[in-house]
């Protein structure tokens, strides 16, 4: 399947990658640091691993930096 990442085509195994959850796991990004907007909206943490990923999804991910 193929979706888009902070603006960049990516094809990814749909069989493997079949949620939010599962594509935070494919791409190496620990969950606990990182904001996801899926098809302009955001998901909660709670719900990653029940909200799907299918073809032509557009992912914005934002990680988290502390500091001050």
């Amino acid at each position: 399947m193929r979706i888009t990442i902070n603006g960049e085509a990516r094809d990814l195994d749909a069989a493997t990658v079949d949620t939010v959850s599962a594509l935070l796991t494919a791409l190496g990004l620990p969950p606990e640091r990182v904001a996801i907007e899926h098809n302009g909206a955001i998901v909660r943490r709670p719900d990653r691993a029940s909200t799907p990923v299918t073809d032509g999804d557009v992912v914005e991910i934002v990680t988290l930096v502390g500091g001050g």
